[in-house]
């Protein structure tokens, strides 16, 4: 019966997929796009043409969950919704490869943002559109959304969200999930909305503006134009997207605290406190030694919150900002937020247990522990931190081997192995745009695009799978 629950559900959310498309559906017809036309059209009729005789079949389940269904449902969910998202690029032909449409898509869902597009001025708006659409959907998560519309899943809907939230520790903001999951949509809506709003004021036009409110508040890096923002050349629309990626790297549960007034909540959150200070430390470091506060403070929100937008300027960063803003890549940004990373409360942990362990060494009988939020923290949140990082290295490591066997340096095969695991995107201290993706083997391609994945679902939901205890 759990097996079928969890079907019935995949099944739902194929067709949640295919249903979101009516958006850029529309952009299509008002455009008269006719390639893309048909290829929503037919992308809209194989998801429903699948997912309807499923639901019906399934329709007297009674929908109950576990952890391990959990886990199950949330990486089965993310593989089928690239799946689906890859259909428009590869039906129009905009992308004529499969393994290159998928790679899109996946990049896209994921909030990663690197691409095999080479020009995107050439693209259908609506494609451009899609490709923004995927990455904010991605950045609250399909399987929320999905929470916070069907409300029988208030049961086992918890289970969904450990899957798939990012951070070690998960906390609910109300006693339902349900109503847990419409908060952090209301809030997530509300400021897409809000930045979409000033960009039109600093000089966006609407198109524009709602694709890069969308690539920000994603934490995706999606842009409507070859060169980013600094199409616009534009310090106003270069702060209003520095502001945002900084809130979207923020925990959303502290913001929702923020919302409520409980200042001292957030005032007492180790991560809050240390993701602020490594903003400014870093954003001053990159101002001092290059001169320009407007580029220090945008390419640190960038690169701290897993963004990889772009405004030119980068010739303007010295080799001091290069390097502060390489460091940045280990960091990402805070848990419960849209932006990948190993998270500011990961390093958190693992700075106050050296500090234990430096402790021991002069005090052996003593008894150390974590303290968090003013508060002592469980021991086991080190172990799983602990566990966590040595997993995500070691995945840079078999990515970065995987890579280079393509014939790429070493150098550049480890920056994109990070930048993939990490949703990163394109780092500009790195990696120049649209010059690496296109070009790699199909092999390597499908190997980011699970690595992307894995990244995006915090690692443990993609590997528990090859645990024989998992299938036991």
């Amino acid at each position: 019966m759990k097996k079928r629950a969890v079907i019935r559900l995949l099944f739902l959310l194929i067709l949640f997929y295919a249903m979101t498309m009516i958006f850029p559906l529309g952009i299509a017809l008002y455009h008269s796009e006719t390639a893309m036309i048909w290829s929503f059209y037919l992308t809209i009729a194989i998801a429903a043409g699948i997912a309807f005789p499923v639901l019906l079949a399934t329709r007297k389940i009674i929908i109950s969950f576990s952890t391990r269904d959990g886990f199950m449902l949330v990486f089965l969910a993310w593989t089928a919704a690239c799946l689906v998202g890859a259909l428009p690029y590869y039906i129009s032909r905009s992308i004529p490869s499969f393994t290159d449409a998928v790679f899109e898509s996946v990049s896209g869902f994921t909030t990663t943002g690197t691409s095999v597009i080479s020009n995107l001025e050439t693209l259908p708006l609506s494609l451009i559109f899609w490709r923004a659409e995927t990455q904010w959907l991605g950045g609250m998560g399909m399987v929320v959304l999905t929470v916070a519309l069907i409300p029988f899943l208030g049961v086992g809907g918890f289970q969904l969200l450990k899957a798939e939230i990012p951070g070690p520790d998960k906390e609910r903001i109300t006693p339902k999930i349900t109503e847990t999951a419409k908060i952090l949509w209301i809030i997530y809506i509300s400021l897409t909305a809000l930045e979409t709003a000033l960009f039109c004021i600093a000089g966006m036009d609407l198109f524009d503006a709602v694709v890069h409110a969308f690539s920000t508040m994603a934490t995706g890096g999606y842009s409507s134009r070859n060169e980013g923002l600094a199409s616009w050349n534009s310090p106003a629309i270069m702060w209003i997207a520095t502001i945002f990626m900084i809130i979207a790297g923020f925990n959303f549960t502290l913001l929702f605290r923020l919302i409520q007034r409980k200042w001292k909540d957030v005032w007492n959150s180790s991560e809050a406190r240390t993701y602020f200070a490594i903003i400014l430390i870093s954003a001053a470091i990159g101002a001092v030694s290059s001169g320009s506060i407007t580029n220090s403070f945008f390419y640190t929100a960038s690169v701290l919150t897993t963004t990889g937008l772009t405004a030119g300027g980068q010739a303007m960063l010295t080799p001091l900002a290069r390097a502060v803003l390489f460091s940045l890549m280990f960091i990402g940004g805070c848990s419960g937020s849209t932006a990948g990373g190993i998270k500011v409360i990961r390093h958190v942990v693992l700075f106050k247990q050296t500090g234990n362990e430096l402790k021991k060494i002069l005090y052996p009988r003593g008894v150390f522990t974590v303290r968090l939020n003013n508060k002592v923290g469980r021991k086991d949140v080190v172990y799983g931190v602990a566990g966590f990082i040595f997993l995500y290295f070691a995945l840079v490591g078999i990515a970065a081997l995987v890579i280079a066997s393509s014939g790429l340096s070493h150098t550049v095969s480890f920056s994109i192995a990070l930048t993939t695991l990490g949703n990163i995107g394109l780092d500009p201290a790195v990696l120049e745009p649209y010059t690496v993706f296109g070009s790699l083997p199909g092999y390597v391609k499908w190997t980011l695009s699970f690595i992307m994945i894995a990244g995006r679902l915090e690692l443990w939901t993609a590997f528990v799978f090859f645990s024989r205890e998992y299938w036991r």
